[in-house]
């Protein structure tokens, strides 16, 4: 089949006015970026309010391969999918970051014939929302730093400053640097680093709050380091808010594309999901169930970290209530998990993935948890055989669910049809979802909870840091938020390695990180980076421009 960057190019787009004319969206409320993007004022939710909710669809997924597992192919080929069984469907996803777009994973617009288009445009700079939030953190920064260097009435110890730089690419050279060289006047030197822009709390910040007044509240109570008598500095004290709300005033409204059939899709906001809550914006997602019959929506990696993250902290800040889950599995997952290496994985293996079921079970227990009803979704491949197609959906329905093989990449939404009209049945059903703690519950007791009941961990230790961190954080009274887990995505442990079911492991908690002005509490394990690096030949090495002024090898 072709490149999906020739499928999308080759794809009559809709008029980005025609679209929002679909979802009756007057034209005062849609700011167009061109053609075929525009932003819809976040003015819309308070307009809509008193419109019932359409149903809400979280696609989520085993733990995956390297290379992933097609998750924002499903969530936009079910979307196409519904659309064409006649349901008002509306897809959305968060933007793609171009650390991985350059390094190994590629863009986050979908594939084959299940893309958001105009998918170079949203894979690069988009409506420039990651440019404003960089620029924003970096504001902070350089606020904070100038601080320093006139006076520091606060009396802000150096080194105890927990904001660092960002930037939106994958390098490995800015995670540890001394800034201030060079004499008195270019400041006070220390040691900070960078991290990749989607960890930048700004952007979790961005992604959770709804109108530009809890903007400016979630910025200020950003904490930036402590005094030399131990006590909290946070960015009212630097009077910084204004200023980076200012720069972040556009990137709050989200932003409305579209699929290759033509489906609306809102593309807003970009949190990892390994080392932050991993969802699109709240107000997409709230905008999207006032426009459509059905969102469509994904978390990132697998249901340990992406599924939880997006009950716990997404639909409990933003009082969702999730009616259905699609868990997205592929015949090489399986195999991989099951002990095959990445080399063999497209040959033929029954006892491999029986092997590897055990990780899609363990999956699909995480959900069971929540209370809300699910549907496996096959994301078929070309190597896959109907010998083991079969035998999955048969160990499948032997526990007591159902898979539905999914042809998206190359069908389109007529590759998920089936899998849509299963999506429906769920949807109707009620359900009881509960998250999985209370925020009235210790620090400590709820990371216990995630590790033992959502990961299977046996024991849970703390670092010597980790350990002052819970004491501070519990003395300062930051104890009712909810935790938001830094850990590896192909793994229940956290160690990469320890593929398949893991059992018998402990999670060992290195880091806990006080993100005040997202609501929650990060805690690093594992060798979690904040700051990616680009593999050896990273795919930036395939990216060009031909004589036309089209970008090619984009994927």
């Amino acid at each position: 089949m072709k490149p999906d960057i020739a499928i999308a190019r080759e794809t009559k787009m809709t008029p980005i006015s025609t679209i929002a004319d679909d979802l009756h969206v007057a034209s005062d409320y849609v700011i167009p970026y061109g053609r075929y993007k525009a932003k819809l004022d976040m003015a819309l939710l308070q307009e809509f309010q008193d419109r019932p909710n359409g149903k809400l669809i979280l696609v989520t997924a085993m733990s995956p391969t390297p290379a992933g597992e097609g998750k924002s192919t499903v969530t936009i080929g079910l979307a196409q999918a519904l659309q064409r069984i006649g349901h008002k469907a509306i897809a959305a996803i968060r933007e793609p970051s171009l650390g991985p777009n350059f390094g190994l994973k590629g863009g986050a617009t979908g594939g084959g014939y299940a893309q958001v288009i105009p998918m170079d445009e949203i894979n690069l700079h988009f409506t420039g929302d990651f440019h404003a939030v960089t620029t924003a953190h970096n504001l902070l920064a350089a606020i904070l730093d100038n601080h320093l260097h006139f006076d520091n009435h606060l009396g802000i110890d150096p080194n105890s400053i927990t904001w660092r730089r960002v930037v939106d690419l994958n390098d490995r050279a800015l995670r540890d640097i001394v800034i201030g060289l060079g004499g008195k006047g270019n400041g006070v030197t220390r040691e900070t680093g960078f991290d990749i822009t989607v960890a930048s709390e700004i952007m979790a910040v961005l992604c959770l709050v709804e109108s530009m007044e809890e903007l400016k509240e979630a910025l200020a109570r950003i904490l930036v380091g402590y005094t030399y008598d131990h006590n909290p500095v946070y960015v009212r004290d630097l009077g910084a808010q204004g200023a980076m709300a200012a720069l972040l005033k556009e990137a709050l409204h989200p932003n409305l594309v579209q699929t290759i059939e033509n489906t609306p899709a809102l593309v807003h906001g970009g949190p990892f999901g390994n080392i932050a809550h991993g969802c699109n914006s709240l107000n997409a997602t709230k905008l999207g169930l006032k426009l459509g019959d059905y969102v469509v929506t994904e978390a990132g990696f697998g249901a340990d970290l992406g599924a939880e993250k997006f009950f716990d902290i997404k639909c409990r800040k933003g009082e969702l209530n999730p009616d259905a889950v699609v868990l997205v599995a592929t015949i090489r997952a399986l195999k991989f998990h099951g002990g095959v290496r990445k080399s063999h994985l497209d040959q033929e293996d029954i006892e491999a993935i029986t092997r590897g079921f055990a990780n899609l079970l363990h999956h699909a227990e995480i959900i069971r948890q929540y209370h809300v009803p699910f549907v496996v979704a096959i994301n078929q491949f070309t190597a896959d055989t109907e010998n083991e197609l079969h035998h999955l959906e048969s160990l499948c329905n032997e526990n007591g669910f159902s898979a539905y093989r999914t042809e998206v990449w190359g069908k389109g939404g007529a590759g998920g049809e089936l899998l849509a009209r299963a999506v429906v049945q769920q949807a109707m059903q009620e359900n009881e979802f509960t998250p999985l703690y209370t925020l009235e519950t210790a620090i400590e007791e709820k990371i216990s909870v995630i590790c033992h009941r959502i990961y299977g961990a046996r024991r849970v230790t703390y670092t010597s840091q980790a350990k002052q961190q819970l004491a501070d954080y519990v003395r300062l009274g930051w104890s009712q938020l909810p935790i938001c887990m830094a850990k590896t995505p192909y793994s229940f442990s956290d160690d990469a390695t320890q593929i398949g079911d893991v059992t018998d492991f402990t999670i060992t908690v290195k880091e806990i990180r006080a993100s005040l002005g997202a609501g929650f509490l990060v805690c690093l394990t594992g060798d979690i980076m904040t700051m990616p690096g680009l593999p050896r030949h990273p795919n930036a090495e395939r990216v060009t421009v031909d004589e036309f002024g089209d970008i090619q090898g984009l994927f």
